[in-house]
């Protein structure tokens, strides 16, 4: 028999599902804020369809959302060091229809 790994003291044991593992893609993301929480949906927008729908919704306490603006940014400062710089080419304004805002 096979001995379970149990986390040392301090380690997080993070499970990954094979359906999550497989990810979602997405080219738009539509962040709102309350005074308690950051919502960040991701969609997934395909040329000559003018409906989408979110395909991911995640919900992030302010700090959390801090935490979430270094880490990308020091990601993709070690990503551009390695590949060169991320072109950032500018998108077409796409009206966005969606439904009623409102405030947690």
């Amino acid at each position: 028999m096979s001995e379970e790994k149990k986390p040392k003291q301090g380690q997080l044991n993070i499970e990954l599902d094979e359906n999550i593992a497989q990810g979602i893609y997405s080219n738009l993301a539509i962040i709102n804020h309350s005074q308690s929480e950051f919502v960040i949906d991701f969609v997934t927008i395909m040329p000559g369809v003018p409906k989408s729908k979110v395909k991911s919704r995640i919900v992030l306490t302010p700090q959390h959302a801090k935490r979430l603006l270094k880490a990308l940014h020091e990601n993709v400062s070690r990503f551009e060091s390695n590949h060169g710089e991320i072109k950032d080419h500018q998108q077409p304004s796409i009206p966005i229809n969606f439904g009623p805002t409102g405030e947690a």
